[in-house]
């Protein structure tokens, strides 16, 4: 059964809520679900935020929930922010189940109300500080229309940023935009309305979790102006990637491939990578470590190799192929070891098998997260006695070989 296509996000109610109130100065989002332990103190915080930087603006703070079934909303609507500028309304938004389209709700907001700035706030943020919302905020006075989060983050924390979404943003459009998945963003309204102007993604993958690197790609590719800003530490729901990254990973991946498609006239032509300014000072914070469960990534390695290795096998290279082999067979889970070379070679041989395939392409991003396991696994002892400095310099360096190796991805592509 199709899903049912919604003009707009936005309930009747609240539609009529934002015309009474005309016009405001800034819009911060909160997407949230099941976030009953931490939306009041995100909410204080914004507010706090918005009192401290910006009192003399007119401010609406939106939570914009996919329908918890826990306290989040109520507790959502008995905060009382104390501000005659600041207004607030809590709403389950229309549309597919997913944070695109709890943003589709906020932006849609926005066009109305015509703020200078847009920020967003995921809900499970335990390490928001007011800084915060300055940072995000503040560069879009200085004429930037989309600002991405730098965080300072635990080095086995943003598994698919690290893997995936770092490196191909910077291999394929030449910008090195750290985390261009991060879940907290600034936006000029411009880019705002420009956005909701490409109304039919709004009913794709980017209504789920592949609204993130939409956004980030959409901007890169259509010139608008990108900065990054200091964040610190993030602290929020950590997720194991041997627990519940499959359907994330389905959804973020599918997303950058099928960009790939729209925009391969302007990646084809793309040849290394500029950085992109980072705004913004803050502490120097420490994140905090946490476990990955390596035994369970290489099971589900193992289990895949088993299940989708004749697919693998049409798909990798030779070379990578025998890789492959020889990590499935290897019980020891401290030799476990993906080379950055292959790993560049079977993502790019994987998007393109997802360009050339015309049906069942989420089965086939199903056979890759086996594979994408095994990396985490592999980078689990690569980062093994390394800090956060070095952690990320390894990331730079392998997001480098997935750049140097572009013309792999060109020579491929078909």
């Amino acid at each position: 059964m199709n899903e049912k296509r919604f003009s707009t996000a936005l309930r009747d109610y609240v539609r009529e809520k934002i015309e009474r109130l005309g016009h405001a100065d800034i819009v911060v989002g909160i997407p949230s679900y099941l976030s009953d332990n931490s939306i009041l103190h995100v909410l204080k915080t914004i507010s706090k935020g918005l009192e401290r930087y910006y009192h003399d603006a007119k401010a609406l703070v939106i939570v914009s929930d996919g329908g918890s079934t826990d306290d989040t909303r109520e507790i959502a609507r008995s905060y009382d922010q104390k501000s005659f500028n600041i207004e607030k309304i809590v709403t389950i938004y229309r549309g597919i189940p997913g944070k695109g389209s709890a943003l589709r709700a906020v932006f849609e907001a926005a066009k109305f109300l015509k703020p200078w700035a847009v920020a967003i706030f995921v809900s499970d943020l335990a390490s928001i500080s007011m800084k915060w919302i300055q940072n995000i905020i503040d560069p879009i006075k200085n004429d930037y229309d989309l600002v991405c989060p730098d965080y300072n983050r635990y080095k086995l924390d943003a598994t698919i940023t690290n893997t995936m979404a770092y490196n191909l943003t910077r291999a394929l459009y030449g910008v090195s935009i750290r985390q261009p998945i991060g879940g907290d963003f600034g936006f000029s309204f411009p880019l705002i309305r420009h956005l909701l102007n490409k109304e039919d993604e709004w009913e794709s993958d980017v209504a789920r979790f592949g609204v993130d690197i939409w956004l980030t790609t959409t901007a890169i590719v259509d010139g608008f102006n990108i900065c990054q800003a200091k964040l610190g530490t993030k602290v929020h729901g950590q997720k194991d990637p041997a627990a519940d990254l499959g359907p994330m990973f389905r959804q973020v991946v599918g997303t950058i491939f099928r960009l790939m498609e729209i925009h391969e006239n302007f990646w084809k032509e793309v040849r290394g990578s500029r950085e992109v300014p980072t705004i913004g000072d803050y502490m120097d914070e420490k994140p905090v470590p946490f476990d990955i469960d390596q035994e369970r990534l290489i099971e589900y390695f193992r289990v895949g190799f088993k299940n989708f290795g004749t697919v693998w096998q049409q798909i990798v290279e030779t070379e990578d192929w025998n890789v492959i082999q020889q990590l499935a067979d290897k019980p020891a889970r401290k030799s476990f070891y993906v080379p950055i070379e292959t790993w560049v070679r079977i993502v790019y041989r994987y998007a393109n098998a997802f360009h050339t395939s015309l049906h069942q392409r989420m089965k086939l991003l199903d056979t890759m997260i086996p594979l994408y396991y095994g990396r985490v696994a592999s980078l689990v002892n690569e980062l093994d006695g390394c800090n956060t400095d070095n952690a990320d310099e390894l990331f730079i360096a392998q997001a480098k070989t997935f750049e140097d190796m572009k013309g792999y991805l060109l020579d491929n592509w078909h």
